[in-house]
């Protein structure tokens, strides 16, 4: 393709190929990289007291639960000891199950 019958866009038309001109200048940049930067520290800060929050959560629900399983535990061991008492107690007599 001839070089004379190629088309250049306006934005493109409009630029100085000999001016080196950065794409943005170096405070816009660090001031974007900054923010960028503080906006991941706090999400991670709520992230990490969610987390713990979560945690604690469910220690208190373990605690919770371990002191209300072990009640009823307690009562179905003791009701299968008693049982095997009593089965025990019928093959001393001879008895046949």
């Amino acid at each position: 393709m001839p070089a004379a019958s190629r088309r250049i866009s306006k934005p493109c038309a409009n630029i100085d190929p000999a001016r080196k001109e950065p794409a943005m200048p170096f405070t816009t940049a660090t001031v974007l990289a900054v923010a960028a930067l503080v906006a991941i520290a706090i999400l991670a800060r709520t992230a990490l007291t969610a987390w713990n929050g979560w945690l604690d959560l469910k220690r208190a629900e373990a605690v919770r639960s371990a002191d209300a399983g072990n009640h009823v535990l307690g009562l179905i061991d003791l009701s299968d000891i008693k049982e095997r008492l009593r089965k025990l107690e019928a093959i001393a007599a001879g008895v046949d199950l």
